[in-house]
Formats: structure tokens, C-alpha cells, sequence
């Protein structure tokens, strides 16, 4: 599936993201944009733009397989895998976690709201030593 023009570069944004690239943030986002995941919310694309320098900071590596999209008026959703190597997470080794980010896409074709949805189990609690070792045993009582 090919996605329209503007999630394609949204796409290939975020597969060329790291702490040196975070300039680019203002072709892709609005000077308002709301940015939610997980772990964070975070309001304006300067506040956007110090968080994923810090968070690409001790990033080894990091980018994304993406699959589905779909856009309706100013709504997408676009799918994802994300693999990421950090040095502190999963003994350096990559960590594949799949997501999907719901944007909501302003009248010049920037990202004014950005929703990410994953499990935040699997990319982060399941990877630390003793907190992990006690989700993985919940997991399997649950036959998951």
C-alpha cells in the first residue's frame, strides 16, 4: 500500500530522526503541536524538539518498518514496527515493538496532533531486570 504524499514523508522523517535531525521538525509539525505516547505529552515543537534530541541522545540505532495507513480529511493512522538498539535496554541487543500513531493533520498538511499507541511493557518494562522478569511470569499465567 502507498501511502499519500505527506504520510510518506512523514514516514521517511522519521526513519532519518535522530539528535542531529530534529531541525527538519518544522516541516512535519505545526508550532502547536501536541504530542502524546505512553511515556510523555508534550505541547509545542520546541518542547518536541528538546524531547527527541534527549531521547535520541543514547540511542544506538532506531528506525521504523512501517505498514498500513489510512487517511480520512485531516485524520491518519499509520501502523508501525519500531526497532530500536539502546545500550541500556535488552542487553544492547535491538527491541522490536510494533505501534501505530494517530495524527491529526493541519490545513498545510503539517502534524498539529500526534497520538503514538505500544506497549510500553515490551519496549521498557519487560527488558529491566527484576520488574521484567515479574511481567513475563504474568504473561505466561495469562497463556500470552
Amino acid at each position: 500500500m502507498q501511502p499519500p504524499a505527506d504520510l510518506e514523508a512523514f514516514c521517511a522523517f522519521f526513519n532519518k530522526l535522530d539528535k542531529n535531525c530534529t531541525v527538519k521538525l518544522y516541516d512535519v509539525y505545526t508550532e502547536d503541536v501536541e504530542f502524546i505516547d505512553p511515556l510523555h505529552h508534550i505541547r509545542g515543537r520546541e518542547a518536541l524538539k528538546a524531547y527527541f534530541a534527549t531521547l535520541y541522545d543514547n540511542v544506538t540505532s532506531c528506525r521504523f518498518t512501517f505498514h498500513e495507513t489510512l487517511r480520512q480529511h485531516d485524520t491518519a493512522f499509520v501502523t508501525w514496527t519500531m526497532h530500536l538498539v539502546h545500550p541500556r535496554l535488552n542487553g544492547a541487543r535491538q527491541v522490536d515493538v510494533e505501534g501505530c500513531s494517530h495524527l491529526c493533520i493541519a490545513q498545510d498538511g503539517r502534524v498539529a496532533r500526534h497520538r503514538d499507541y505500544f506497549d510500553v511493557g515490551a519496549l521498557l518494562y519487560e527488558r529491566l531486570p527484576l520488574l521484567g522478569s515479574a511481567i513475563r511470569l504474568v504473561k505466561r499465567q495469562l497463556g500470552r
